[in-house]
């Protein structure tokens, strides 16, 4: 099945008690595209800047990551990103710097092949821009998306309309309860299950992660670590897996596939921490 992922494509700067890197690839696409690529090509839509250099290209196409639709500004620099983990529990982060560079004006474009996808993730960008993707892949069988709470907070009705065109929506626990008000996990996936999504995921870090569906529910802890070096990307990592799962499955979204699809998307995410 052709899978197709619109979303920032990036330059990362992390530190964490494990150590720093500069200048690491990094972007939500790029988490998720190198994930789902254990199961199937994944085609990529996002910007770069010309700085973007031919290695950073290189590891996304190695995966079989298929990237002309990844539009390179020459006069422009990549979206970038630093942050620092300052103690040993990861999930505290501080950003220290945020670019956006290229990402600012980003209006994506859709080509024929990226649009005659069978699935489509919509990592998390502006809830318009997903939406307008959305609406030019009308082939794909499964659409799964991202967001956060900057656009929970600052778009609510366009993100809601947004939501209201997909398939599955994959959060943490905390923007599902703050998107809803409902005041747990359970009845804000309830709810959502009410606006037409057929599946929703609570993400919940080093905690697991939990499936919601009109069948059932199903939780799975985190796969066990004995040492997590950087969670950048986890969730990305996560999506990747799930998405991709569903792919190689013919797009079929069932309860049991999607269960199958949390075990695999949780198993790539630990390989993205370590």
């Amino acid at each position: 099945m052709s899978l197709t992922v619109v979303g920032s494509i990036a330059y990362d700067a992390v530190k964490t008690p494990a150590g720093e890197r500069e200048r690491m690839l990094g972007g939500a696409a790029t988490h998720f595209a190198l994930s789902a690529s254990f199961f199937d090509e994944v085609r990529v839509i996002g910007p770069v800047g010309g700085d973007f250099d031919e290695a950073s290209f290189a590891t996304l196409r190695t995966r079989g990551t298929l990237t002309d639709d990844v539009e390179v500004i020459p006069d422009g620099k990549t979206f970038f990103w630093k942050g620092v983990y300052p103690t040993a529990n990861l999930n505290e982060r501080e950003t220290l710097e945020t670019d956006l560079n290229v990402f600012e004006t980003f209006a994506p474009k859709v080509s024929a092949a990226a649009a005659d996808c069978d699935v489509l993730f919509l990592a998390n960008i502006q809830p318009d821009l997903q939406r307008d993707v959305r609406e030019q892949c009308k082939k794909a069988r499964f659409v799964a998306m991202d967001s956060m709470d900057l656009w929970i907070n600052i778009a609510h009705q366009s993100l809601v309309k947004t939501i209201r065109s997909v398939d599955c929506l994959i959060l943490n626990d905390e923007e599902l309860e703050l998107l809803t008000g409902a005041p747990n996990t359970l009845l804000a996936a309830q709810e959502l299950l009410g606006w037409g999504l057929s599946s929703v995921v609570a993400k919940q870090g080093k905690y697991g992660a939990q499936l919601f569906t009109k069948e059932g529910q199903f939780a799975l802890p985190a796969f066990p670590l004995e040492q997590v070096v950087d969670p950048t990307g986890a969730g990305d990592s996560f999506a990747g897996g799930f998405v991709g799962y569903v792919a190689a499955a013919g797009g079929d979204a069932s309860h049991d596939v999607l269960v199958n699809a949390m075990a695999y998307g949780t198993a790539l995410a630990s390989y993205n921490v370590e």
